[in-house]
């Protein structure tokens, strides 16, 4: 930091480049959960997905997992009010229920989502 800049956003600066380091790693697992979720979908439903297989049906794939991806930037304001808060010191304890929380939230969003998409029309 330059002498210029102004300690409370040196410190807000901190917590940022803090909380980036912790979520953006678990991103890539967040990801990957929801992902198979819908492969497994997908797959329950062979033969009678592969007709999903659109382009706009994949689009449509593609937009959910960019809302998903949004969704996920919510733990950042949680996470830098608990880091603003007085209980800083047991960041990992919230951090953990958020994360297992946000997860567990997102898996069953994407659970009834994407049953919803491979459903057969016949119901089965």
């Amino acid at each position: 930091m330059t002498e210029s800049t102004p300690a409370g956003f040196a410190r807000l600066r901190e917590l940022v480049t803090d909380a980036l380091r912790y979520w953006e790693i678990r991103r890539l697992v967040y990801n990957g959960l929801l992902a198979l979720i819908v492969l497994w979908h997908f797959g329950v439903a062979w033969p009678e997905s592969k007709s999903f297989l659109r382009f706009d049906n994949v689009l449509g794939v593609f937009l959910l997992a960019v809302l998903a991806n949004v969704a996920f930037s919510a733990a950042y304001v949680a996470d830098l009010f608990i880091q603003l808060s007085g209980f800083r010191e047991s960041r990992a304890t919230w951090r953990l229920v958020i994360l297992l929380v946000g997860f567990a939230f997102a898996g069953v969003l994407t659970h009834f989502f994407a049953s919803g998409i491979f459903a057969s029309p016949s119901g089965h």
